[in-house]
């Protein structure tokens, strides 16, 4: 049975997944994109949009390229993150 997801749901889902996945390991866009399969700007747009639920996302400069580095989760605001790990499985099926 599928369930319809609004596309406001939608995102705000894309917010926590994202922010998971940038809070597990180290990631760049690059990355990012190999592992969700989510374009470019979808994934920068998200990012930019994390402040909008209380995650307060960054990018660590590493290295002397401008876009060498990854990004870090600072603090995940009023936003369980240990209940997302727990819903991970449902969350990425309702994205996909």
């Amino acid at each position: 049975m599928d369930i319809e997801v609004s596309k406001q749901k939608k995102a705000f889902l894309r917010k926590l997944y994202l922010a998971h996945a940038i809070d597990s390991e180290q990631h760049n866009l690059l990355s990012l994109n190999k592992l969700t399969g989510m374009p470019r700007r979808t994934l920068q747009d998200s990012i930019a949009a994390l402040s909008d639920v209380g995650i307060e996302c960054q990018f660590v400069q590493d290295g002397e390229r401008n876009n060498s580095g990854y990004y870090k989760i600072s603090t995940w605001g009023p936003i369980s993150s240990a209940w997302v790990d727990t819903h991970l499985d449902a969350i990425s099926k309702l994205l996909s």
